[in-house]
């Protein structure tokens, strides 16, 4: 397990709208770009083979150079090559962390200076959610998934202990970019289980995103 000892000053960084890693969670990644071929090669020569997984914050123009303040660095745990070059990779979340700069030099994808003070919680165990009513969550969900004509491993999600169960239907379900950006940046379980639900019944109800944010 890394330490906060063990935690860089800098990180390499992907920049991919709408993905989102948390801490204790895993995020599979298809990489093919050759500036992101490149820096999986780079992170494997380091001792603890993070990544900084950052969402896009665009201008009024819809242009993507800026970032979202917040990320969540990603351990590289699991590598594979296909015949035509491309990587399958896996990244097991370590903690959030927040983008003070980017950093200037050679490579071909983007480095930035960070902060990782804030965010102790996520180098701990498993974070509970005292008030979460399981049986009222699942029954939502149900419905949700039921009008998305989406298909779910019931029993799986049934014995799932809150924080797996939360995390994943956080990162799996479709959501706008900044709905995950709030997702990412909720301070508790807790907090993310009540946007998670607020999502949900707005998806329901047929609500946006601007909906919600008003």
């Amino acid at each position: 397990m890394i330490s906060a000892a063990d935690l860089p000053d800098t990180l390499p960084v992907f920049p991919l709208p709408g993905a989102l890693l948390l801490p204790r969670s895993r995020l599979p990644l298809h990489i093919f770009e050759p500036r992101y071929l490149a820096l999986i090669e780079d992170c494997m020569k380091t001792p603890q083979r993070l990544i900084g997984m950052i969402q896009p914050n665009p201008g009024p123009g819809g242009d993507d150079v800026r970032l979202h303040a917040i990320g969540c660095a990603g351990r590289l745990t699991q590598f594979s090559e296909t015949e035509d070059g491309r990587y399958m990779v896996t990244l097991g979340g370590v903690s959030r962390f927040r983008m003070l700069r980017e950093v200037e030099g050679f490579s071909p994808y983007r480095r930035c200076a960070i902060d990782w003070s804030g965010f102790d919680r996520d180098l701990g165990g498993d974070e509970q959610d005292p008030g979460f009513d399981r049986s009222g969550f699942m029954a939502l969900l149900g419905r949700y998934f039921e009008t998305q004509a989406l298909a779910a491993d019931w029993d799986t999600l049934n014995d799932a202990e809150d924080e797996l169960l939360i995390n994943s239907l956080a990162m799996l379900l479709e959501f706008d970019p900044e709905d995950k950006q709030a997702l990412l940046e909720a301070p508790s379980l807790t907090t993310r289980r009540e946007t998670l639900v607020t999502l949900i019944e707005f998806a329901l109800r047929g609500g946006t995103s601007e909906e919600i944010m008003q």
